[in-house]
């Protein structure tokens, strides 16, 4: 798919994966918007020279916003970026219902409810793209984080089944599968990370070869794994 005149909707781009991600992109010749929920990073994007929708996808009313704030507007691409991870120990005690619950919003109910808002304007273009950030944890769980790695299979799921859907239409599926990556969200990790530009690079890649499915870095080999023994592939992440 060539990116040149393209307009682009990318969640959560003011920081991380999602800041390289509209960089890349309006490099390629994207317009490129995005949205955002902290302040001073909408203020840099912004500065930056990038349209920013402000709404906190974490609950319902920040979805709410954000759908009404684009207001049926053009979109040629939707890039489900945004993305929380939780990490705790249940043997060891609870997490708070309210963390659990932006978990769960952001990464399943905000992209669920944006591609459900979008169709129409996706189907009236000549060609669209929706494009759902995933994680190597939706091929096979990490146990720490057992809320992430179910949001992320979940929407790997409901992406197959769009595509599945949408096959022959104007409208490709994309599914891109991160591994950890140096973002905020992987501050404390000692795992081994790869940069967010690279990461971001490998998608745009991606997409612009209409992909379905985007292995990023260690991916790769976990698929591979997951290829040979799913069991294998599981042992693998839960130790991970």
């Amino acid at each position: 798919m060539k990116l040149t005149g393209k307009i682009v909707l990318v969640t959560g781009g003011t920081d991380g994966i999602g800041a390289q991600l509209i960089r890349q992109l309006r490099s390629k010749g994207a317009h490129v918007l995005t949205s955002g929920r902290n302040p001073l990073r909408i203020a840099a994007t912004r500065a930056d020279g990038f349209e920013v929708i402000e709404a906190d996808i974490s609950s319902q009313a920040g979805i709410d916003s954000l759908i009404t704030q684009l207001n049926g507007r053009v979109v040629d691409i939707l890039i489900n970026n945004a993305g929380l991870m939780d990490e705790y120990d249940l043997e060891r005690g609870s997490p708070e219902p309210q963390q659990i619950e932006q978990v769960l919003f952001v990464n399943m109910h905000a992209p669920i409810q944006l591609i459900t808002a979008l169709l129409p304007v996706f189907q009236e273009r000549q060609e669209a793209a929706i494009v759902n950030v995933t994680s190597g944890n939706a091929v096979a769980p990490r146990a720490k984080s057992p809320v992430y790695s179910a949001t992320k299979a979940g929407i790997r799921s409901f992406t197959q089944a769009l595509r599945f859907q949408l096959a022959g239409s104007n409208i490709q599926v994309i599914e891109a599968l991160p591994p950890g990556v140096e973002t905020a969200m992987n501050k404390n990790s000692k795992r081994k990370t790869m940069s967010a530009k690279e990461c971001a690079r490998q998608i745009v890649v991606g997409i612009e070869r209409n992909q379905d499915e985007i292995n990023v870095g260690q991916v790769k080999l976990l698929q591979f794994a997951n290829s040979i023994s799913p069991a294998l592939a599981r042992w693998i992440m839960l130790r991970y």
